[in-house]
């Protein structure tokens, strides 16, 4: 009969092997139990060891007892442990004779919020320049997809890109005639129709003030304290207001910054209620500059402008793919020697030279015209009844009302 004692005594705990990860300072009881039949004649001692090296026979807690039927024996080993230091991290094995449990002691690295705080300090720092270069860039933004993938607004058989009505006070005929129209004009190829008239003088819009607005894509309303002033300003601002919006798309109001934080007419506050249906500019000291967001906000309402490469000629015609639409025979009257708008627009107008009258083949009976005064009674007979006071500011490209057609007498 085999003797009992020789058979290895069983591992309760740890049931298998076990990993243990723990910080630096922690104080850890590694537990091992075993259990063997037999009486007490069969005795067994554990012993601990660390990295393949034994540790002292003090160095652990033991504790045997007997099962209540004294037919089994449980054996518990505890070891104490502190990881004050890196060394008292390995591998430890509990050993009681042929059986062995293994406990395999781990630093854990404690997460810290340093990399966490620098994180979120990055990620506030990156929304702050997002915001930053939103804000700085948002115009120029607008501006390019406008340009590049907005509506176009041509064959629509409008005149002007403008209508700008303004008081007739001396500020507001030199804001509009020596700052507004040299920089839309000369600067972003618009045109635009001035007017200085009362816009709605009545209760309701004149037919010429229909025929006019109709004429241009947008409105502009220069509103100064002059302006202001009107009677139906102050008699019927918000009835005029209904009805401007049905003539025009989204009127543009532009009010200087000087006035603007002191006039308390009702129609100030009627503009900042409905900003959605209007568009309102203030004129600021830095508004000046070409490069200010004053321009680029009325740029943004206003329509879009459109460059044609090639040949000067109609755009309308060119898209139509009208090569040749019309010839000019006599363009002697697209003369500007001298800009003739007491206004004028700083003088930036350009000067369209002449060109040479074509010859004329006179048969043997035609008359020749003498000398002096018969000359020059042909010549201003000859000259045609045309305003030429904006002819140097127009976009020659974007205009058909100068063409002359050529006739067969002509040739």
């Amino acid at each position: 009969m085999a003797d009992p004692c020789s058979v290895p005594p069983e591992i309760l705990v740890p049931a298998t092997n076990q990993t243990l990860e723990l910080a630096l300072g922690t104080h850890v009881a590694l537990n091992c139990t075993v259990r063997w039949a037999g009486t007490g004649q069969c005795q067994h001692s554990p012993a601990w060891s660390k990295d393949g090296q034994w540790l002292g026979n003090g160095s652990s807690q033991d504790t045997a007892w007997f099962a209540p039927n004294a037919s089994e024996q449980f054996l518990t080993s505890v070891l104490q442990l502190n990881l004050t230091q890196d060394t008292d991290f390995g591998v430890f094995a509990c050993w009681v004779s042929n059986a062995t449990a293994t406990f395999t002691l781990q630093r854990a690295e404690v997460a810290g919020h340093v990399p966490a705080v620098l994180a979120a300090l990055l990620v506030l720092v990156l929304l702050i320049l997002a915001a930053g270069l939103y804000v700085h860039c948002r115009l120029n933004m607008l501006l390019w997809y406008r340009n590049r993938y907005g509506e176009l607004e041509i064959n629509d058989g409008k005149l002007y890109d403008a209508y700008v009505s303004h008081a007739s006070a001396p500020d507001d005929r030199k804001f509009v005639h020596f700052i507004v129209k040299p920089q839309l004009e000369n600067r972003y190829g618009y045109k635009l129709f001035l007017d200085e008239q009362t816009i709605l003088p009545n209760a309701e819009p004149s037919a010429d003030l229909i025929m006019n607005v109709s004429r241009c894509r947008r409105l502009i309303v220069v509103l100064s304290v002059a302006y202001l002033e009107q009677d139906w300003c102050n008699s019927s601002f918000r009835e005029g207001l209904w009805r401007l919006l049905e003539l025009s798309k989204k009127p543009i109001f532009i009010v200087f910054e000087s006035q603007y934080r002191e006039i308390h007419h009702p129609a100030i506050s009627l503009l900042k209620q409905h900003r959605s249906a209007v568009t309102l500019l203030v004129w600021r000291a830095s508004s000046m500059t070409p490069s200010s967001d004053f321009w680029k906000e009325l740029c943004l309402a206003l329509p879009r402008k459109v460059s044609f490469q090639g040949p000067v000629g109609d755009p309308q015609t060119q898209l139509q793919e009208d090569k040749d639409p019309m010839l000019i025979l006599h363009s002697s009257y697209l003369d500007s020697g001298s800009d003739l708008h007491p206004d004028g627009d700083l003088g930036l107008r350009e000067r369209v030279f002449r060109s040479f009258p074509p010859p004329r083949i006179a048969g043997p009976a035609a008359p020749v015209p003498a000398a002096g005064t018969g000359g020059a009674q042909l010549r201003d007979s000859q000259r045609p009844e045309i305003d030429v006071s904006d002819l140097g500011s127009r976009n020659y490209g974007a205009r058909t009302d100068f063409y002359y057609l050529v006739t067969e007498d002509d040739i």
